[in-house]
């Protein structure tokens, strides 16, 4: 019989079929736990599908900060009968099983503890409460008071009247009761210490984080199609539009989504699409036009295993070749990928500034695990914020691509001056009239393009963690960040460090001196080509040691990274 004890941190993972409320139970849960004064991190992975199938959410608790899936699980709460095969690969022995007897009624394993959930449920208005009953019991388990779960359960349920409310509170009690039972059963024993202080942090998603990113840069419309993983921040912008003056439009499809968007700007409002990849595809004739008329806008890609439809509701990192080299022609670009939500929230922001700035696409990089998860933190610094101004007040004079040493020419709108602001996607003249004049055709390509020197000027250095005597260098970008920054923290050695990069492109120039300090680099990406270790050799022609390479549509783990470079290391130490 296994019994789990812990003072520190619980690894908690919830499983079942699609429409049993896995999701409700994580919303409920990571709310309770961090109102209780623990830190917590949250991250889900679902079939692409509405019911059936199995998907999971893994609730870390733990006393100190966290914001990284592990394998690792401690506490498995299985609400369907498939849940335990589907994740056999993360049970271990000292895994604790709880979950429902009639379900599990054929499985025989010294570590489940099998409870009537959906027994008590019925009893109490339908099987749809087992899933609050679960965690109400993990709650008790977690030693979270219940005033603080009914009062989660009040405020999510409100809305749909008294007689669900009072159903849910009393399905929560069953669930408190049968925590307290499990305890003093001594199976499981659960002493993390918790802070007051910290049920007043922020309780964020990477969605969420993006959002208040373009609302702090300035957002002014938003036009997309709804396309998973990039749907939440379409919700999140939909939902926030009238108290921050934002326009958003649902389009028919993306090219009418990314051209809505263009006309937008063109008029003046700062703009943002958000798609996937193969929505994204549609786009990329619209991110020519974007630089041909030098229309700023911001594009937001929400990476997902491709090719075509590919795994739908999966996470990748397989997009960075198809939004760098997207639309035709030659463009300038800047592409961001932030890694922690304090990235997530500066990026965001400073995308509309550079976009503004330079006339161009900027683009945004995330995927479905970044937008997915949730953990507390104090505070997001707002301290730098400042929405940039590059609109002038055009005269008679005006020229709309008037030749300029730096690419850069003021940017007019309509209306606001006496100026034509005249565009075309046909190459134009200063005026923006068409022409065909071969040698001005000479002059706009290289205006356009000697842009991207000044994008070089405001790049963002990468980010690097670790003693300056490492002889490896781990290289990361977008949401790989916390979880090799964990693995690599967990090997406790001076020799290991990580090189971060929140913008992926262009690559600031103090990556090079970093890489060529290093006796071997490595890459860990979410695709089968290391595309961003490719994009580091052809931009600064040092070419990476090793790639470790992950493409089956789940994040890489902290337990991953950790055995994978003691491998690395294991290999070197021999070579000596």
């Amino acid at each position: 019989m296994s019994e789990f004890l812990s003072k520190e941190e619980v690894s908690i993972v919830l499983c079942g079929e699609a429409g049993q409320g896995i999701q409700t139970v994580e919303t409920i849960l990571v709310q309770t736990v961090k109102l209780g004064g623990y830190n917590v991190f949250s991250s889900k992975e679902y079939m692409s599908r509405v019911r059936g199938g199995e998907n999971s959410t893994q609730i870390r608790v733990s006393s100190k900060k966290v914001a990284a899936y592990v394998d690792r699980i401690d506490i498995l709460v299985a609400i369907s009968k498939g849940a335990i095969n589907h994740l056999k690969e993360r049970v271990s022995p000292d895994t604790i099983i709880i979950g429902d007897e009639e379900t599990l009624k054929d499985i025989a394993n010294p570590s489940i503890i099998k409870i009537p959930f959906l027994k008590m449920a019925a009893e109490i208005g339908g099987p749809i409460f087992a899933n609050i009953i679960a965690a109400g019991a993990i709650s008790r388990i977690l030693n979270i008071d219940k005033e603080i779960f009914d009062e989660c359960i009040k405020s999510m349920f409100s809305r749909k009247g008294d007689k669900i409310v009072k159903s849910d509170l009393k399905a929560g009690a069953e669930g408190y009761n049968i925590g307290e039972n499990i305890i003093k059963s001594g199976r499981i024993k659960i002493e993390i210490k918790n802070d007051p202080k910290l049920k007043d942090e922020l309780l964020l998603n990477g969605t969420d984080v993006v959002g208040m990113g373009c609302i702090a840069g300035g957002c002014k419309f938003m036009s997309s199609y709804p396309m998973t993983p990039s749907t939440p921040l379409q919700v999140f912008i939909a939902n926030n539009s009238k108290d921050f003056g934002i326009v958003f439009e649902q389009a028919e499809d993306e090219i009418a989504a990314i051209n809505m968007g263009l006309g937008a700007s063109y008029a003046g409002a700062r703009s943002i699409v958000a798609t996937s990849g193969s929505g994204f595809a549609l786009m990329s004739e619209a991110v020519g036009l974007s630089g041909m008329i030098e229309t700023p806008i911001v594009i937001y890609v929400g990476q997902r295993p491709g090719p075509a439809v590919g795994l739908p509701t999966r996470m990748a990192q397989e997009d960075l070749d198809l939004v760098l080299y997207s639309s035709p022609g030659e463009t300038p670009k800047a592409i961001f990928a932030p890694g922690n939500f304090e990235d997530a929230f500066y990026v965001s922001w400073k995308a509309f500034n550079l976009a503004e700035k330079y006339q161009i696409p900027v683009f945004i990089l995330s995927d479905q695990y970044f937008a997915d998860i949730y953990y507390n933190l104090p505070s997001l610094s707002i301290d730098d914020v400042e929405i940039e101004e590059y609109i002038i007040k055009t005269d008679k004079k005006y020229k709309r691509y008037e030749l300029t040493f730096d690419g850069v020419s003021p940017r007019g709108i309509p209306g606001l001056g006496d100026g034509l602001v005249c565009v075309d996607s046909d190459e134009h003249d200063e005026e923006g009239h068409l022409t065909e004049d071969l040698n001005l055709r000479n002059d706009m390509v290289e205006k356009r393009l000697i842009k991207i020197e000044g994008v070089y000027e405001d790049v963002i250095a990468p980010e690097f963690i670790g003693s300056p005597d490492y002889k490896i260098l781990v290289v990361g970008w977008g949401s790989t960040y916390e979880i090799l920054k964990e693995g690599i923290e967990k090997l406790e050695r001076d020799d290991i460090a990580l090189l971060q990069f929140k913008q992926v492109y262009p690559i600031h120039e103090d990556a090079e001196k970093y890489f060529k300090t290093a006796e071997k680099t490595v890459v860990f990406e979410n695709n089968a080509t290391s595309q961003f270790g490719n994009l580091i050799q052809i931009e600064t022609g040092f070419r990476i040691h090793e790639s470790v390479l992950k493409y089956d549509g789940m994040p890489f783990s902290v337990e991953e990274v950790t055995e994978t470079l003691k491998s690395i290391l294991e290999v070197e130490e021999n070579s000596f």
